[in-house]
């Protein structure tokens, strides 16, 4: 599972270390790398291992050959999405069209969000975790563990 909060340097070529931990949740699943593809749902980057693309495309499969939400999915994650294999340092090379989507420049942070992460901008992410924690207190009645799921519909 991705966890945890990292803030990284960029050096000039684009490289930047992947948290150890991050390496880790990947570690044995055929790739020695992450994948990683520009976010449709803002400027940042999305990621994670084999297995969540593999989770995506079980989601995907239950999708109408021919919808267009199917299309798009496939186009935005798996036409967009770069295997970006790991140096013998835990270093990847961001790609310059990903950087430049999620804006970065000299450091990126990692966000760990389970099956999958997010790579952002140092300045864009504090703006939107400190509006994350305020979304987080104000609906912190949504999050039920599957035990109290079940009490309830009882």
């Amino acid at each position: 599972m991705f966890v945890s909060t990292t803030t990284n340097g960029i050096d000039a070529k684009g490289r930047v270390s992947v948290p150890a931990d991050f390496r880790t949740v990947v570690n044995g699943e055929g790739f020695a790398g992450i994948y990683v593809w520009p976010s449709f749902n803002g400027g940042f980057l999305e990621g994670g291992g084999l297995r969540l693309l593999e989770d995506y495309q079980d989601a995907i499969e239950d999708l109408d050959p021919y919808d267009d939400a199917r299309t798009a999915f496939e186009r935005v994650i798996f036409g967009g999405a770069k295997p970006l294999m790991f140096d013998s340092t835990g270093r990847i090379v961001l790609p310059k069209p990903f950087m430049a989507h999620a804006g970065l420049d000299k450091q990126a942070v990692f966000i760990g969000l389970g099956k999958r992460f997010e790579i952002w901008n140092p300045n864009t992410h504090q703006a939107q975790a400190a509006d994350a924690l305020k979304f987080a207190r104000e609906n912190k009645t949504a999050l039920r563990t599957p035990r109290r799921r079940r009490e309830l519909s009882s």
